[in-house]
């Protein structure tokens, strides 16, 4: 059967990551709240800083949400972090801080989706539910050659159906693993290992190479472009930063005043910075304090260091102002 075949390489294949060796909730909630948009490799660190400065969900509850993203920049869609900590907060004062275990209860907490929901059921409470990533749809779609766009609910659907029928056979977090396992590392997006597949007998879009166009999607992400200026005001050894407080982009988190000043003392190099669906091209001015007319607070270099910031701010910071 190809899911025994799949745990069999995943038993020999598999990654040691710490997630992997613990069944508690938290940790495991942390982890794949983390790898949301994040590969392993970028991931792992900032996994390993979360339960070193918060081994329980009581500490990470107790933390102001300035530390909490502190802790979180460089990762991105710092929504996820700003939910991670509402979520530990709602979980300890409406839980007594005793993670849900069950994936109704679990997909009922925010920030947490039907396949992070299925992956802590699973990997944490042995739930027999599987936990459908992009891996997932990857490995099922070009095994049994789906060629129906992988962004169609009817499409996913069908995948899913056909994961609940692999999944009822085996371990679920066994099966939750080595299915993600596997198209992280053997059935890849780009050039996947073919040759060295222990499926390969079975996957009926191997023989044409039509795996190369598989999965196929539909619908493609529009990319919007979009400007942004700071105005950089110095007095002594203070720079004036605001933390962002509307619904836009890098919500709480801090940096310069915005606009196009119409006098400047400088201009530094322009930034590009890419979110998952906008391209941002960012500039950066030096002017006079003594025209500084926006809210914000003063801050120190050292200052600054603590506050959470979004990474293209950081850099330049690192860069241009230390």
């Amino acid at each position: 059967m190809v899911q025994n075949r799949i745990i069999s390489w995943y038993l020999q294949n598999k990654r040691s990551l710490p997630w992997r060796n613990t069944e508690n909730p938290y940790f495991i909630w942390i982890s794949e709240i983390i790898l949301q948009q994040t590969r392993v490799a970028q991931g792992l660190p900032y996994f390993e800083r979360f339960v070193a400065q918060y081994p329980t969900i009581f500490d990470l509850a107790a933390a102001p949400e300035d530390e909490v993203l502190r802790l979180w920049q460089g990762l991105g869609y710092y929504s996820r972090g700003r939910n991670l900590h509402q979520t530990a907060k709602y979980i300890v004062e409406h839980h007594k801080g005793v993670f849900p275990n069950s994936y109704q209860e679990i997909i009922s907490l925010k920030g947490v989706g039907p396949y992070t929901a299925a992956a802590i059921a699973s990997f944490a409470f042995k739930e027999r539910i599987p936990a459908i990533d992009g891996n997932v749809l990857r490995v099922i779609s070009r095994i049994l050659r789906i060629e129906s766009p992988i962004d169609s609910p009817v499409t996913q659907k069908e995948i899913r159906n056909i994961a609940e029928e692999w999944i009822s056979t085996v371990e679920p977090d066994t099966f939750n693993q080595a299915m993600m396992e596997f198209g992280a590392i053997q059935c890849t997006p780009k050039a996947p290992l073919c040759e060295t597949c222990p499926v390969q007998v079975y996957c009926l879009s191997y023989p044409d190479k039509a795996y190369l166009n598989l999965p196929f999607k539909a619908k493609k992400t529009k990319i919007q472009e979009r400007e942004l200026y700071y105005k950089i005001y110095r007095k002594g050894n203070q720079y004036l930063l605001k933390q962002r407080k509307n619904s836009d982009i890098w919500k709480s988190l801090y940096d310069f005043p915005e606009g196009k000043p119409e006098t400047y003392l400088k201009e530094y190099p322009t930034a590009t910075h890419l979110l998952s669906h906008r391209k941002l091209q960012i500039h950066f001015y030096a002017c006079e304090p003594s025209e500084q007319a926006d809210e914000g607070t003063w801050f120190t270099l050292d200052e600054i260091e603590e506050l959470p910031k979004p990474k293209v701010i950081d850099d330049f910071i690192r860069k241009e102002l230390i």
